[in-house]
Parts: structure tokens; C-alpha cells; sequence
């Protein structure tokens, strides 16, 4: 399993994905961070915010990279269907589930690379970008919480994305489908039916990393649930995988 693990390893740094979807998820922090920033000195003066709740929301920019995350685990799998060389993967690993199992591990693996790449940057967001305002970041307990979720979501994201590219298979269809959850339809859920949409993989993750929307689940919830909808989405991967063919 070790060379297996290694090849897979070798394998999702291959090409551009990973590079790409990194300095995507650099690009959209920062622009993000500096973009919330630039108000931070007038909502502070007209009372709308605090410093606290300015810092923590500088922390909170980095959520962008969770969305990349998944979209580098649906990538992963997928382009192996789409480049026609998943049946020789199959063999050369020794069957399904082992490949199966593998591509879950790296991806997972890539996950926590991203994570600490979004959480490092998330920590230094305060102080990078209010050192033009007049004011200095204050880092709480929420803050705190705030970076830990965004690590944590960001892990998760990238299980979650490779199991779409396993039960779609198609890339370009996956890709929608992930960024269509991400952006779109967890969120419009929302609106529209919040009993409802708190439920959602992208909604749950949101309180993981302390949006704070009233309508949100408390974080023991919100790891149920995101616990469920990945059980949910392993289990069907790894049923249509033994039950279509790979080629």
C-alpha cells in the first residue's frame, strides 16, 4: 500500500491542478482580505463593526480555499476517467477498492496541505492588512475558532470533491456540480428554506468556520452532518465503482 500511496502522491502533484487551484485560493484570499480591509477604518467609526469582529472576518477570507480544495479532489479522480487511464490504474494497484482507498487518503493529504496553507495565511491576514488603518487586530477565543474551522472545512472539502469525481465520473460535470453547491444552491437553500438548507454540506461547513448566520446548526451538529454526507457520498462512490465499469 506504501508505493501505492507514493504513486498517488506523485501522481495529484502531476500537472498544473494542484499549483493552479493553490494560487486561485491565494489570489481570492487576498482579494478578499484587502477588499473588507479597506472598509475596516469607517465601519469601525460609524459603529457597524468592531476591531474583534474586523480581525475574526480577516480570518474568515480565507474560506475561499475550501471551495479549491474540493475542486482539486474532484479533478484528481476525475481526470483519470477523462484521460481513459483509470482501468489501467485499477490494475496496476490491485483493485478497485485499493485504489479506491488510496485516492480517498491523498486527497485527503492534499486537504491538510491546503488547510495549512489557508490557515497560516488566515493567521497572518490581521496584521498584513489593517497595517495601513489605524487600528491593531484584537484576536479572541472566536478568532481562534474561527482559524481551526477554517482548517478543518478546507481538510474536509477535498474528501468531499474526490467522491463527486467518483460517482460523476465526467470532469467538466463534477466541476459544475461542485462549484453549483458551493456557490449557488447550498446557499440559495438557505434562503429559500432554511429548516432545510442548514443541512447542506456547504451550509454545515459554514458553521464550522463561525459564519454566523442565526439560522446555522451548532458546530456538534454541523459535524454530524457533514460526517453524514460524506459517509453518504463514500458509500455510493464505492458502490457505483464496483458496479460500473472503469473504462
Amino acid at each position: 500500500m506504501r508505493n501505492l500511496l507514493a504513486a498517488e502522491w506523485a501522481k495529484i502533484w502531476s500537472g498544473r491542478a494542484a499549483w493552479s487551484m493553490a494560487l486561485i485560493g491565494l489570489v481570492l484570499g487576498v482579494l478578499a482580505a484587502g477588499g473588507y480591509a479597506t472598509g475596516a477604518d469607517a465601519g469601525i467609526a460609524n459603529g457597524t463593526t468592531t476591531i474583534q469582529d474586523v480581525t475574526d472576518q480577516l480570518v474568515r477570507c480565507w474560506l475561499a480555499m475550501l471551495v479549491l480544495s474540493a475542486l482539486l479532489g474532484t479533478v484528481y479522480v476525475s481526470r483519470e476517467y477523462q484521460a481513459g487511464t483509470i482501468g489501467r490504474s485499477v490494475l496496476l494497484s490491485g483493485g478497485r477498492t485499493r485504489l479506491f482507498g488510496a485516492k480517498l487518503a491523498v486527497g485527503t493529504a492534499m486537504g491538510v496541505a491546503f488547510g495549512l496553507l489557508a490557515a497560516g495565511c488566515a493567521a497572518l491576514s490581521p496584521w498584513i492588512f489593517l497595517r495601513g488603518t489605524r487600528h491593531d487586530p484584537v484576536w479572541t477565543r472566536e478568532t481562534t475558532l474561527t482559524l481551526v474551522g477554517i482548517f478543518v472545512v478546507t481538510v474536509l472539502a477535498a474528501p468531499w470533491g474526490a467522491l463527486i469525481g467518483w460517482i460523476l465520473r465526467k470532469q467538466a460535470a463534477a466541476v459544475a456540480v461542485v462549484l453549483g453547491l458551493s456557490l449557488f444552491v447550498d446557499e440559495a437553500l438557505l434562503a429559500a428554506a432554511p429548516a432545510v438548507g442548514k443541512f447542506t454540506m456547504t451550509i454545515a461547513m459554514s458553521s464550522v468556520y463561525r459564519d454566523g448566520k442565526p439560522e446555522l446548526l451548532g458546530a456538534p451538529w454541523a459535524f454530524l452532518v457533514i460526517a453524514g454526507w460524506l459517509t453518504a457520498a463514500g458509500c455510493a462512490a464505492h458502490w457505483l465503482l464496483h458496479r460500473r465499469d472503469v473504462l
